[in-house]
């Protein structure tokens, strides 16, 4: 501050990562796009939630205090599924555990609150977005308030916020009080009665108390996710309502390219001394877009970026490769080009007047919308382009792959397997019990089978040794130990070993969350088996690593469980001396590691 010569900021960031000055980490960027308008903003990156010293050294800003619990919600990063402590964080120096508080923007918000008293406080990022209303927490095992009640902030901003967190920040400058912001879209506050044209959910004590009211409430709330026709929402806790705006409108390629041509230094803070690991997964990586259609019903992806892809132009991608080539660390390798799924770059829909009316959750689910534009021709150029960068010599995509999508991109799935897979290529197709695949609103199996073969067809005529690395969950919502042994023979069929093996966390915001919690489809009312005992979780993960020797005794029991005796034989035989299958991990990669890949933005 003293070197730039201000005596007082007017925004003071709070964020539960560390401090790395980076386009994937959402904190920086805001903090970027604000400085980029004349404000002057300083971040505090994992402060000492219990020290007030702590959070005053750069003074009390001048207009309100932005904060955040990082790029994860504070409870996925500190438990697992089974509710044991992680021992590590991926965004801390060392990957060191613990320098965040639990519910981190309700302990940041409140000792912001006692730090200075007064002043306006905005909550954002991911734990505020998909905690915004009444919603249940998996490790309260219980209905919790919305965090805006909880926290005592003035104002909530959620999803990605460039558009309202830039004009609120305006509009404080400018003399209007916080208290008074009402009308900003992609925002939430509370009021002491709701507006005449919101729309009113279940309150929270009717969704706390009654499975049937949650899930009209999810339901409801889901119909008006659309920033083009979507209504204000408003949800009754006690004699307060919380209020939500609808979500701000997409950025346009122009925007976005601005964003992103803003002068980020690429690097952690100086002052740390150890590599924080998620920075090191993504340094030499690049966003290219936003946004995913695809509606799974365990992400919350489309909750927090939106359905609706936003793409940057090609220029803009190709002045951010001409800068990553003048780092000095840089090598010519671009670990990836990409989003939440990188074959999406350039897609959304044809026809306006439909998107300014559609409230489907997903564009692919449970067919493919007509007005979907599926053209893989801008990603294909856009991939050819970078590959002609003279600084570049190896080009990857490690962003997942739809590969429901491929039968319409032929060129792209070409480039993909001739030029920009490293061995391995990922993919999620999460089961593949046609049952349960329904139910997350996935692809089915033989969709997925047919993607295998047309892979391992196409690399063989390339004379490419390449494989598949399926990411499978364990235990969601709808799944029976009977779909995982189908699960399971599938895998043994298909020469598939799995390599990532997620248990199903409930985390806030998600469909499968929703019906986790109430035990059936909010929008079909289906009742939906839920596995909740420990035994289930062990014996559907067994079955999922079925070709593992320590898990014989899991598989054998799950078997006898389920009367399919028959499938000893194809599960159970001694493999010893067999050429591993293709699909298989390679020599070096343990099974049950994660490939390296980006960290979602909050």
């Amino acid at each position: 501050m003293e070197q730039r010569g201000w005596d007082q900021l007017d925004v003071l960031f709070v964020t539960g990562d560390a401090y790395i000055d980076h386009p994937a980490f959402g904190t920086p960027l805001l903090a970027r796009l604000l400085e980029s308008e004349g404000f002057r903003v300083g971040i505090l990156g994992q402060p000492d939630w219990r020290s007030p010293e702590a959070l005053k050294a750069m003074g009390r800003p001048r207009l309100f205090a932005a904060i955040s619990s990082g790029a994860m919600d504070s409870m996925v990063s500190h438990y697992t599924a089974a509710r044991k402590v992680r021992r590590n964080d991926a965004y801390t120096p060392g990957g060191a555990a613990g320098k965040r508080p639990n519910r981190a923007t309700i302990a940041y918000t409140a000792a912001i609150k006692g730090a200075f008293k007064g002043l306006p406080t905005v909550i954002g990022g991911i734990e505020a977005s998909l905690r915004r209303l009444a919603h249940y927490d998996y490790w309260d095992d219980a209905v919790r308030r919305s965090v805006l009640i909880d926290s005592k902030a003035d104002l909530l901003v959620f999803g990605m916020a460039e558009t309202a967190l830039l004009d609120l920040s305006r509009r404080l400058a400018a003399g209007e009080e916080i208290g008074n912001v009402h009308d900003l879209p992609g925002t939430a506050f509370v009021a002491r009665s709701a507006p005449g044209d919101a729309l009113s959910l279940p309150s929270f004590e009717e969704v706390a108390e009654a499975p049937e009211a949650y899930n009209q409430a999810f339901r409801l709330a889901a119909e008006q996710a659309s920033p083009f026709c979507g209504k204000p929402l408003a949800q009754a806790h006690g004699q307060r309502w919380v209020v939500v705006n609808r979500p701000s409108a997409p950025l346009s390629e122009t925007q976005l390219d601005r964003v992103y041509a803003l002068p980020f230094q690429r690097l952690p803070h100086p002052g740390y001394h150890e590599p924080i690991p998620a920075f090191e997964q993504i340094k030499f990586s690049v966003t290219s877009h936003r946004g995913c259609f695809g509606g799974c019903a365990f992400c919350a992806i489309t909750h927090h970026q939106g359905k609706t892809i936003q793409s940057r132009s090609p220029g803009s991608i190709q002045a951010e490769v001409d800068r990553l080539s003048r780092h000095p660390e840089f090598r010519g390798t671009i670990s990836d080009v990409g989003g939440p799924t990188a074959n999406m770059y350039g897609l959304g829909c044809g026809d306006r007047e439909a998107q300014a009316a559609c409230r489907r959750g997903s564009c692919l689910f449970p067919s493919t919308c007509r007005h979907l534009r599926t053209s893989d021709r801008r990603a294909a150029r856009l991939l050819r382009d970078l590959r002609r960068h003279p600084a570049v010599k190896h080009l990857f995509i490690a962003s997942g792959i739809r590969y429901d999508l491929l039968p319409h991109q032929p060129d792209y799935f070409e480039d993909l397997l001739r030029h920009h897979v490293g061995g391995l290529l990922k993919v999620a197709p999460e089961s593949s019990s046609e049952r349960v695949t329904r139910i997350m609103r996935k692809p089915g199996p033989q969709m997925f089978a047919r993607f295998l073969k047309d892979f391992r067809d196409r690399s063989m005529a390339l004379g490419r040794r390449q494989a598949v690395v399926p990411y499978f969950i364990s235990a969601h919502p709808g799944c029976a130990l009977e779909d995982m042994v189908e699960v399971a023979l599938f895998l043994r069929r298909h020469r598939l070993r799995v390599e990532q093996v997620q248990e199903f966390t409930p985390t806030p915001g998600s469909l499968a969350t929703c019906i986790y919690h109430t035990g059936r489809d909010p929008f079909t009312g289906e009742a939906v088996h839920v596995p909740r005992q420990a035994k289930e979780k062990r014996l559907q993960k067994a079955l999922l690593l079925w070709h593992l020797p320590e898990n014989r005794r899991d598989v054998d029991e799950a078997l006898r469980l389920c009367g399919r005796e028959d499938a000893r034989a194809e599960l159970l035989a001694e493999k010893e001396g067999r050429p591993p299958g293709r699909g298989t991990p390679p020599p070096g990669r343990p099974a049950g590691r994660r490939p390296k890949g980006r960290p979602r933005r909050n």
